[in-house]
């Protein structure tokens, strides 16, 4: 295949696609069972006023419930798969459509569920929560009943669940506009071929040893960016709206606080994030330094934070070498991990190459009844094979949490979903610094350890500061309009990067490209997960049986326990900035290790 063209889906070779049959054969089997939901709903509503007759009548209830979840699961996991391969298909595209209209009714149809539980009196519920019919579901039993203040009467919770598809309006208006319509003019690429820019070959060309091909890339794409700028923040301003509202309606104090509290994590470890990172600033102040002094530049530019300070050694990765080197990466967790890993190519879990109109960036995603789908856009690169590990991690960790749980507690929590495929890419790091014996390939690597540490701390947490700020603004009813984001972000960037960094005013529109702004906070568990891969990797690599099985047991324990007290089992306090600090007292190592390579 030539590697700079933009395929169409049809010209991709079979074997580097996922293999969704493996979900539904045909689309007429997917009609079969996008049919049978609204049966299931009505079965699990006919429990409606029932639910404090008796033990058995509630867990009846939940499991009624959670059978309709399942299938609803899957049969919105193969639409939105499917529409991911090809975002410009209109069938594909209005299957995701019918299976979000059909959620938005089923939140309307179970609203009442919850406020049935809420109302039923403390003693009552104390008698039914001590039930043995109960003894499995007590646990989440428990966590719902936690947000009781947060639950609102059963007409309201019908209303919101009703209105969740239009209510997500500007987050889908942004993925079409930023995947499908969105288009970016041809550029340089350092062979003097002209390439059409694209989201997944972008860092590419940031990547390019050549100054003048990251030039153009960076402002080509920045360019595209700023013609849309003020659609890009209606977009942004509407979805950080929804959070506020929501958080509002269901009388949290803060979006920030609605946004934790499933997870059960206190504001503190937010907040003490983003203060730890600021204490560490001076670190990633030295490498921007350092890169000035390889470089040989006063000061560099935001294109130049991604190029590898070894050019020489750049590697072009073939996908046969990809896996063959995250198999052997792996291998300290266990013949068994090994074993299960290599069904995500066996079994075809992995969709490789970039093709027009597809998903841009890479994913894991899946459900209870599918394989871990793995949603990549490879170029070849050595960040590629990082992300290739990083999103199997996030894949075997589904693998083994829904092999040991039932369904109700098989999905972990969000604010762990980053601590296994950042792991992951340490492995990896680990086994290619141990694999060579040229100072320029570990300077390499140093510098990939480095750039890995940066973007997902320094960077995640810039992010989760600016979405912090968003928030706040929005709490105020102050529109966010393009002006204020620009100079909000400019700003930001310019205190993170410091002085060695030019502050390009290109920058200032990084925001209109970051789909993690329509998460809400999701993008601070980047730095927490990180944090904590740092010191399981070091257990892993140990050697440790006992540590060893501990990271098992992360792996496997799915929602069985809070998330704070899973880790703490795993041997990491996330509670606490200590994580953090340590991560980041690595970076500065780091940083001392390239300098005596590439310095002398």
């Amino acid at each position: 295949m030539d590697s700079h063209k933009v395929l169409n889906r049809k010209e991709v070779p079979e074997e580097m696609t996922w293999d969704i049959e493996a979900i539904y054969a045909a689309p007429e089997d997917w009609e079969k069972d996008f049919a049978a939901i609204p049966a299931l709903v009505d079965k699990f509503a006919a429990f409606k006023g029932r639910l404090a007759d008796s033990a058995a009548a509630l867990r009846d209830a939940i499991e009624s419930d959670d059978t309709m979840e399942r299938l609803a699961e899957k049969v919105y996991v193969y639409a939105h798969l499917r529409s991911d391969e090809d975002t410009r298909d209109s069938a594909n595209r209005s299957r995701v459509d019918r299976a979000e209209s059909l959620f938005a009714e089923i939140s309307g149809k179970t609203a009442w569920f919850d406020p049935e539980i809420m109302a039923i009196p403390n003693k009552k519920m104390d008698e039914l929560l001590a039930a043995p019919e109960l003894s499995f579901y007590k646990r989440s039993l428990e966590e719902l009943l936690r947000s009781r203040p947060h639950t609102l009467s059963e007409k309201e919770e019908r209303i919101l669940g009703m209105s969740s598809d239009v209510m997500g309006t500007a987050s889908k208006t942004f993925s079409v506009l930023n995947n499908a319509d969105l288009r970016f003019p041809e550029v340089t690429n350092e062979d003097g071929k002209r390439v059409e820019l694209t989201h997944g070959n972008y860092i590419k060309f940031l990547e390019s040893p050549k100054r003048r091909v990251r030039k153009k890339a960076f402002r080509a794409m920045y360019t595209s960016y700023t013609k849309l700028r003020n659609t890009f923040a209606t977009t942004l301003d509407g979805a950080i709206k929804k959070h506020v509202l929501s958080a509002k309606l269901r009388n949290y104090p803060s979006a920030l606080n609605a946004s934790l509290f499933s997870d059960n994590v206190p504001e503190e470890v937010y907040m003490e994030l983003i203060q730890a990172v600021h204490d560490k600033l001076p670190a990633l102040h030295k490498y921007m330094q350092l890169r000035c002094d390889v470089l040989g530049l006063e000061q560099i530019d935001m294109y130049d934070v991604f190029n590898p300070l070894v050019p020489e050694c750049k590697l072009e990765i073939t996908w046969d070498k990809a896996k063959e080197m995250v198999q052997e990466a792996f291998k300290p967790l266990g013949e068994e991990y090994c074993e299960n890993l290599n069904k995500a190519f066996e079994q075809r879990w992995v969709d490789v190459c970039e093709n027009r109109g597809k998903r841009s960036g890479a994913y894991s995603g899946g459900c209870y009844d599918s394989y871990p789908y793995l949603l990549l856009n490879f170029h070849g690169t050595l960040n590629d094979v990082f992300t290739l590990a990083h999103e199997l991690g996030h894949s075997m960790h589904s693998f083994y949490s829904h092999k040991e749980q039932e369904y109700h507690y098989a999905d972990y929590q969000i604010f762990v979903a980053e601590v296994a495929s950042t792991t992951n890419e340490l492995l990896l790091h680990d086994h290619l610094m141990k694999s060579t014996e040229d100072d320029n390939v570990k300077a390499y690597l140093l510098c990939h350890l480095l750039d890995q540490l940066r973007g997902t701390i320094y960077r995640q947490t810039q992010f989760a500061e600016f979405e912090l700020w968003m928030h706040q603004q929005s709490e105020k009813s102050i529109p966010l309009n393009a002006d204020m984001l620009s100079k909000k972000y400019f700003d930001l960037n310019a205190e993170y990067y410091g002085k060695s960094v030019k502050p390009n005013q290109r920058i200032e529109m990084e925001w209109a490209r970051i789909p993690h702004f329509y998460y809400n906070f999701y993008v601070y568990k980047y730095a927490t997960g990180i944090s904590a891969a740092v010191e399981l990797s070091r257990n892993i690599l140990s050697g440790d049986a006992k540590k060893i099985k501990d990271y098992f047991g992360f792996l496997k324990a799915g929602d069985s326990k809070e998330v704070l007290d899973i880790m703490k089992d795993a041997g990491v306090d996330l509670s606490t900035p200590e994580p953090v600090h340590v991560a980041l007292d690595l970076f500065n190592d780091t940083v001392d290790q390239l300098h005596k390579l590439l310095v002398k």
